[in-house]
């Protein structure tokens, strides 16, 4: 008896009667679900009872939402993310959660924790909206959230630039590659979903211009708290992520590359 379209519209036109008569207002909503679609027909005040009319409904209200609203979901599969897709709920706002097991609740607890800081972030920096709640994309970094974030770049002596070309551990690599190792002066292309704890640094490449943006400013963009937090590389032609390492025996991904700060 999953109700997840009449949530949705529900919910969003609820929130619609808030007063914004003064201010900057802004409303994010996460709708969390262990199924699929199968009962919003059923709900009061529901558009007509058939289902082609619900998913208009919602993908129309999407569409239509100001930049100042958004609006996340979580759902249990693969099959699920495709449907929220189809309804209209951006790509990057839509995430899979294991609906199965209690660390799988837990972990979409953080999840939500993470992207709503994320969000918080970014309105400190006047950004009113997203539709890349769940992402290290293009959507998310970008030259205008770079600058938003207060990034600045890093001096281009201060850090070299090493192509992977096989599984290596990170010493090893830096050693090659001429520089001395040193705990924590090494940092590795996010090339798969990683937990990522609270004392390690992030950096952000521009692949354009090889500039390197780092500091505190850098996780901030990320929407990255002061705790151990999974995260995942999504597609981005123009900014890759770099994640510190501080294990001398890191392996290294082939076909990435390896930062080192000197």
């Amino acid at each position: 008896m999953t109700s997840l379209l009449a949530a949705a519209l529900k919910s969003q036109g609820e929130l619609a009667q808030t007063a914004q008569l003064y201010g900057d207002h802004s409303f994010l909503t996460f709708v969390l679900t262990d199924g699929q679609e199968n009962a919003s027909h059923r709900c009061p005040g529901a558009p007509s009872g058939d289902p082609r009319e619900l998913v208009k409904a919602v993908a129309g209200m999407i569409e239509t939402q100001q930049d100042n609203w958004t609006l996340a979901v979580l759902v249990p599969d693969q099959m699920g993310r495709r449907e929220a897709m189809q309804c209209g709920f951006p790509k990057e706002n839509v995430a899979v959660w294991d609906a199965t097991s209690t660390q799988g609740l837990e972990e979409a607890g953080q999840v939500i924790q993470e992207a709503t800081e994320k969000f918080m972030v970014g309105r400190t920096k006047g950004i009113r909206g997203s539709r890349a709640v769940f992402s290290t994309g293009a959507e998310a970094v970008n030259k205008d959230t770079v600058e938003a974030a207060g990034l600045i770049p890093a001096d281009p002596s201060t850090y070299r630039l090493v192509p992977v070309e096989h599984d290596t551990a990170i010493r090893d690599r830096v050693v090659e590659s001429g520089h001395a190792y040193r705990t924590g002066c090494a940092f590795y292309q996010l090339s798969k979903s990683e937990k990522v704890q609270a004392r390690k640094r992030i950096a952000v490449l521009e692949k354009k211009t090889d500039r390197v943006y780092t500091g505190p400013e850098a996780r901030a963009l990320l929407g990255l708290p002061d705790v151990e937090v999974r995260v995942k590389p999504d597609h981005n032609d123009d900014f890759t992520i770099f994640v510190q390492s501080t294990s001398v025996n890191r392996k290294l991904v082939a076909n990435t590359r390896l930062l080192v700060m000197v």
